[in-house]
Order: C-alpha cells, then sequence, then structure tokens
C-alpha cells in the first residue's frame, strides 16, 4: 500500500487525522488515466489528535497511536453485488472499528456513507485533490 494523503478534522466525531492508502499500482492506474482500476483498494485509517508546544510552534497537533476507525472502499466498475446495500454508485463501502476489526459495522452504503461522499460525487465519490500521490507531475485534479 502507497500512502495517498492525509486530511486533518478538528473536531466532531471523526475528528483527528485521516490517512489515506491504496495499493501502488492502483496509483500508477489513476495517474495514467484519471480513474480508480477495477478492484482498487482504498483505505482511511482514523487516528485520533493531541497538540503540544514544540519549537516549529505552539499547539501542533499530531497523531495518536490508537486507531478510532477504518474505512474502506472496493472499486466495483461491473456492478457484482447489485442487491447488497454496501455495494453501489461503483464502490463496495465498509466501515471497521478497532473492537471488531474483522466486522463491517456499516449495513447500508447509502444511508452511512454516501452522506460524506456527496460533494465528492463528480470525481468518483473520492476526495481526489487530498492526495498527491495521484496527481500527474504538471497537471491539476480533476
Amino acid at each position: 500500500m502507497v500512502h495517498l494523503g492525509s486530511w486533518f478534522v478538528p473536531q466532531g466525531e471523526a475528528s483527528g487525522f485521516h490517512d489515506v492508502y491504496t495499493e501502488a499500482s492502483t496509483a500508477e492506474m489513476y495517474r495514467k488515466t484519471g480513474q480508480f482500476p477495477d478492484g482498487a483498494t482504498l483505505v482511511k485509517e482514523l487516528r485520533g489528535a493531541q497538540t503540544g508546544n514544540y519549537t516549529t510552534g505552539a499547539n501542533v497537533a499530531y497523531a495518536v497511536e490508537a486507531v478510532k476507525q477504518w474505512f474502506v472502499m472496493i472499486k466495483d466498475t461491473q456492478g457484482r453485488f447489485p442487491e447488497n446495500p454496501l455495494w453501489g454508485d461503483g464502490w463496495g463501502w465498509a466501515l471497521f472499528k478497532p473492537d471488531e476489526p474483522t466486522k463491517n459495522i456499516a449495513t447500508n452504503y447509502r444511508v452511512d456513507c454516501l452522506g460524506c461522499h456527496i460533494p465528492a460525487k463528480a470525481k468518483d465519490w473520492v476526495y481526489v485533490e487530498a492526495y498527491p500521490t495521484l496527481k500527474q507531475r504538471g497537471k491539476n485534479y480533476r
């Protein structure tokens, strides 16, 4: 897996550092085509944050060790699971918590996941602007 980029959410239930990863081959294909290939996996690991005063500045935020949750998306260009409420709009959707890391606690992607992704609909539901690893040299994000 390669690191695509990070988000920092300062407040709310999803506050903390959001580090996003994918397969190296997915990043390479995206740079070539501007699209995620079928089967691509995106994993967002969410960790809480703390702040401290350092020589670089006051109230510097850093990630803590404990993971809060993982969000996972699997690209599905073929619509393989049309009856499954966790698959749709070109992706499989999942949410895992550290106390049960093998159990997907999402039950319906339209209810549990899509709300946060609506602003990124035109970008295949992914906020690619925060992922410099996907950027082609000399080209802007779509």
